[in-house]
């Protein structure tokens, strides 16, 4: 099969973002653009901000709050008979709330047995999703290993999310990958592994599949450095999930952690509102949620977190001119 997603097209895509943000910026008086309308839409993750819940509890979390959608449970969905999964999912269109991306249910960072067990499971769980209208899956990649070197483990991933990417394809979805990028976790173990876009655009340039995109993240792509224009090189069909949170302030960059986070916009650390510019930019179009990694969020009944998760994305969204 034709590899779509070829160094080519990163490089060429690169060189064009990078070439338009420079054009308009030489034209003088140009009054400030509006901000393109918003296709994104905005999940209530109970796991994300510290929570364990049902999904039904979800979704009633978030009607009453705001939210646009919830994550999809394909374990709960799995156990629903036809009739009950259409009725769930047209409860859940008449409460105007979509369904965000599965979390890969494969363990692929383990040894060989634990993969080709969970791998054998996961057609199963991509026709569950399949019947649910859930074309976005995403996992995220752990930047060191004790073991492998970083070419090794390269190999290894690649292998292995192939496999994965495949059995998704056939089901019509779409596998997102997440860089971590906090270098006191990248450089925690012997060998560092990919923690940047660019390291994981190579990788999925290696795993070879037409159905990959990235995972991304607020707090990974500051910690990895890069820019509105890093974001710019991507086109809407290779995001296929967005997470949002703040960092905490006066904490030296190469000093913070990957477990202690804050809501978006909370403490102004991270240039969210460039982060939100270019995903309204490309046009993307699919789940958006708060993932802070908070002590004190977490220690709210969960009626006010949820609050105030659903304000702290209004600001996030007030800064960057959308609603």
């Amino acid at each position: 099969m034709k590899n779509e997603l070829s160094r080519r097209r990163f490089i060429a895509a690169a060189g064009l973002g990078a070439a338009g943000a420079a054009h308009a910026s030489l034209l003088p008086g140009t009054p400030p653009q509006p901000a393109p309308p918003r296709k994104f839409y905005v999940v209530l993750s109970l796991g994300r901000i510290g929570f364990n819940g049902t999904f039904q509890q979800s979704v009633e979390l978030a009607a009453q709050r705001g939210f646009e959608g919830v994550d999809p449970d394909a374990e709960y969905f799995s156990h629903l008979s036809d009739d009950q999964l259409k009725k769930l999912l047209d409860d859940l269109k008449a409460r105007n709330l979509k369904l965000g991306a599965a979390g890969l249910p494969v363990d692929f960072r383990k040894d060989e047995q634990t993969f080709s067990e969970d791998l054998r499971k996961l057609p199963a769980a991509a026709r569950v999703l399949q019947a649910a209208g859930v074309p976005r899956v995403s996992t995220w990649i752990l930047p060191f290993s004790d073991d492998l070197t970083y070419l090794q483990n390269f190999r290894q991933h690649a292998c292995r999310l192939r496999a994965c990417a495949e059995v998704l394809r056939d089901h019509g979805q779409r596998l997102g990958l997440e860089y971590v990028g906090p270098k006191t976790l990248w450089r925690s173990s012997r060998h560092p592994f990919v923690h940047s876009m660019s390291e994981m655009k190579e990788l999925m340039v290696a795993i070879g599949t037409d159905n990959l995109g990235i995972q991304l993240d607020s707090y990974h792509w500051f910690n990895a450095e890069e820019a509105e224009a890093d974001l710019l090189t991507l086109r809407s069909q290779d995001v296929v999930t967005v997470d949002l949170n703040d960092a905490p302030a006066g904490i030296p960059l190469d000093k913070l952690m990957d477990g202690a986070r804050e809501l978006p916009a909370a403490t102004g650390v991270i240039p969210v509102k460039n982060f939100l510019s270019a995903l309204l930019k490309i046009g993307y179009d699919g789940p958006i949620q708060a993932e802070p990694f908070n002590a004190a969020l977490r220690a709210m009944p969960i009626d006010q977190a949820c609050g105030a998760t659903a304000a702290a994305i209004k600001k996030v969204f007030s800064l960057a001119g959308t609603t």
